[in-house]
C-alpha cells in the first residue's frame, strides 16, 4: 500500500472516531462533564506514557525541560485543549450536539481569521467573501437561538488557538499529548479526589462497564490524534483539509438523527450559510494550490540556451 493511500486511511479513521465521539460521551452518563474531562486527562497520560515507554521515547522530556519558552507554550496548549475538551463534553451532555458540530464547521474560517489578526496574513478576495458569509451565518444562528452560539464559538476559537500553538511548538502527536495532559493531570487528580470525598464520584461506584469506559477515555482521546498525525505526515494539506469536514458532518448526523435534537428552518438556513462559506473557502484553496503547483513546475522547466 502506498503512503498516500495509507494517509487517507489514517485520516478517515481519525475523523470517523471524532465524528461518532458524541455517542461515546453520552454513554458515560451519569458522570458529569468535569468528571469526564478529568478522567480523559488522567487516563490520556497513562495511555500515552505506556505507548512512549513501548517506543522507548521518554528521553524527549529532558530536552524539553531545557526549553523554558517551549514549556510555556505547552502550558498554553494544555489550557486551550482543556477549554476545548470541557466545552465539547458539556455541549454533548447538555443535548447540544448540533451546536458542537457548528463549532467544528466554522473552525477553518476562524483559523483564517487568526491568520489575519495574529500572523498578519493577507487574504485573497474569495477568503474575505467566505469570512463574510460565515459572519452572516453566525448572525442568523444568533437570531435562531436567541443568543450568540457561544458554545460553537468557544470550540472554534479554542481549537484554532490550540492548532496555532501546536504548529509553533512542533512536538509530535504522542509526545505533545503526553506533556499537555501531564500539565493538567495534577488539577484533574485533585478534582477527582475532592469528588470522591464528597461521595459524588461515579468512578468505581457504578457498573464495571461504566468504570471501564471512563478508563478507556484515555485511549479514545489518543488514538484519533495518533491517526491524525499519521495522516498529516502523508497527505497534502488540501487532502487533509477536505477530510476535516467529515467529523462535524457525522456529529451533526448524531445530533439530529440519533439524539433527535431540533433543526428548525432558521437553524438550517444558518448551517446552509456556513456550508456555502466552506464551499467558497475550499474551492479557493484548491484553485490557489493548483496555481502554485503550476507556477513551481513552470519555474523548474529549464529554458533552452538558444531561446534566451
Amino acid at each position: 500500500m502506498n503512503q498516500t493511500r495509507l494517509g487517507y486511511l489514517y485520516g478517515f479513521g481519525a475523523y470517523l472516531l471524532w465524528g461518532f465521539f458524541p455517542i461515546y460521551l453520552k454513554v458515560l452518563r451519569p458522570a458529569g462533564p468535569v468528571e469526564i474531562l478529568a478522567h480523559r486527562i488522567v487516563w490520556s497520560v497513562v495511555f500515552v506514557a505506556l505507548l512512549l515507554a513501548a517506543m522507548r521515547n521518554i528521553g524527549f522530556l529532558r530536552a524539553l525541560a531545557r526549553r523554558p519558552r517551549a514549556l510555556a507554550a505547552v502550558a498554553a496548549a494544555a489550557a486551550l485543549i482543556a477549554v476545548n475538551w470541557g466545552t465539547y463534553i458539556y455541549g454533548v451532555n447538555s443535548d447540544r450536539v448540533v451546536e458542537t458540530a457548528l463549532g467544528y464547521f466554522i473552525n477553518p474560517l476562524v483559523v483564517v481569521l487568526i491568520g489575519v489578526f495574529v500572523l498578519r496574513e493577507r487574504l485573497r478576495p474569495a477568503q474575505w467573501a467566505a469570512l463574510g458569509v460565515g459572519g452572516l451565518a453566525v448572525a442568523v444562528l444568533t437570531v435562531d437561538y436567541g443568543r450568540l452560539p457561544w458554545l460553537a464559538l468557544v470550540l472554534a476559537f479554542s481549537f484554532a488557538g490550540y492548532g496555532l500553538v501546536k504548529k509553533r511548538l512542533g512536538l509530535p502527536a504522542a509526545e505533545g499529548l503526553f506533556v499537555e495532559s501531564a500539565v493538567l493531570a495534577l488539577p484533574a487528580l485533585a478534582y477527582l479526589g475532592w469528588l470522591g470525598r464528597q461521595g459524588q464520584a461515579t468512578f468505581g461506584h457504578g457498573s464495571a462497564g461504566h468504570t471501564a469506559l471512563l478508563v478507556l477515555a484515555g485511549a479514545a482521546t489518543a488514538i484519533p490524534l495518533l491517526l491524525f498525525a499519521g495522516a498529516a505526515n502523508r497527505l497534502p494539506l488540501t487532502g487533509l483539509g477536505m477530510l476535516q469536514y467529515l467529523a462535524p458532518i457525522l456529529q451533526l448526523g448524531c445530533g439530529v438523527l440519533v439524539f433527535h435534537e431540533p433543526m428548525p428552518p432558521a437553524r438550517l438556513a444558518g448551517f446552509a450559510l456556513v456550508w456555502l462559506a466552506l464551499v467558497v473557502f475550499t474551492a479557493d484553496a484548491l484553485r490557489h494550490t493548483r496555481r502554485t503547483r503550476a507556477a513551481r513546475r513552470a519555474a523548474a522547466i529549464p529554458v533552452p540556451a538558444g531561446t534566451r
